[in-house]
């Protein structure tokens, strides 16, 4: 009987080990004062509610003031971080409209064409379910919900032109 006991309580450790574990998450870096949106050269930290991160795998990491600027980033490397490869990338995340939590970017769904503007105007508006995603669409006149794959160089020229 007793080692039935140290069974359960040994199960119930090592499921709430995992557990925390999982809600921990990964660790996303915030920006610094002083961190410039690679792109725009905008003041990253002024816009809390809409930063996206770059991770690398050696740690270092660019921000963003808006998703539309990580597309740019992401869609010219080379122009924008010289040096950078993608294979490098370790993880992209963007701030989800309603809880300001950071999410997987590719995960995401993103809503253009609504009535919600970003730090430099229209914008890829992040939300972590498809539902949230109707519903922004609905409540904020969106025109489209697209996945993280489906954003390609044509559509954020088309989001940047409006």
């Amino acid at each position: 009987m007793k080692s039935l006991k140290q069974l359960i309580v040994i199960s119930f450790l090592t499921l709430w080990a995992a557990f925390a574990a999982a809600q921990e998450g990964v660790v996303v870096p915030k920006p610094g004062e002083k961190d410039l949106c690679p792109v725009c050269g905008m003041l990253v930290s002024k816009y809390p509610n809409w930063v996206a991160v770059v991770k690398y795998r050696d740690g270092h990491a660019h921000f963003f003031d808006g998703a539309k600027d990580m597309f740019k980033y992401l869609h010219d490397l080379p122009k924008y971080a010289p040096g950078h490869r993608k294979e490098n990338i370790a993880g992209i995340h963007v701030t989800e409209f309603y809880g300001l939590n950071k999410i997987d970017a590719r995960k995401a769904f993103y809503v253009i064409g609504s009535d919600v503007l970003g730090p430099m105007g229209h914008e890829f508006v992040p939300l972590e379910t498809r539902a949230d995603a109707e519903e922004f669409l609905k409540d904020h006149k969106g025109r489209q919900i697209l996945s993280f794959d489906q954003v390609d160089s044509a559509i954020v020229e088309k989001v940047d032109g409006q």
